[in-house]
């Protein structure tokens, strides 16, 4: 049965639907009402101060979640339509790009060392867990837990 988790709040559900009905709409979160969640291989829990963000396809910010005004003070308005790298200043261990290992092969990267720099703030250490979207607009959703 696949597990989902929703970007906005952190719940986890199972569902045997990845769409509403029968429709090919994807699944809304139950609990808070945001309009698609994330498909998981394995169940994931996220820690209680762990920050949301949604990326397109192209690496570009669509939405924030869940902790991420406090991580790094910014809000939907602020970061939406612009890339990631940009927004967020993320510099991982070795100078890896993991964002775009994940988007290029449909992949998940789990717990890889980063260091925030949002939007020129003091920088942040963090814990990076990315996740491809499993449907046909593709995009990610990246998790980041401050040390």
């Amino acid at each position: 049965m696949p597990r989902f988790i929703c970007p906005n709040c952190g719940d986890r559900s199972l569902s045997t639907e990845r769409t509403a009905g029968f429709q090919n709409r994807a699944r809304a979160c139950k609990k808070c009402g945001f309009g698609f969640l994330f498909e998981l291989l394995d169940d994931y829990y996220p820690a209680p101060n762990a920050a949301f963000f949604i990326l397109d396809q192209q690496g570009r910010l669509i939405g924030t979640g869940r902790g991420a005004r406090e991580l790094t003070g910014l809000g939907d308005l602020d970061v939406i339509g612009r890339p990631v790298t940009e927004v967020l200043g993320l510099e991982f261990t070795g100078g890896d790009d993991h964002i775009s290992t994940a988007l290029e092969w449909g992949v998940r990267v789990l717990d890889k060392q980063v260091t925030v720099h949002a939007e020129g703030d003091r920088p942040e250490d963090a814990k990076a867990d990315i996740f491809p979207a499993y449907d046909d607009d593709g995009g990610l959703l990246l998790v980041l837990t401050p040390r």
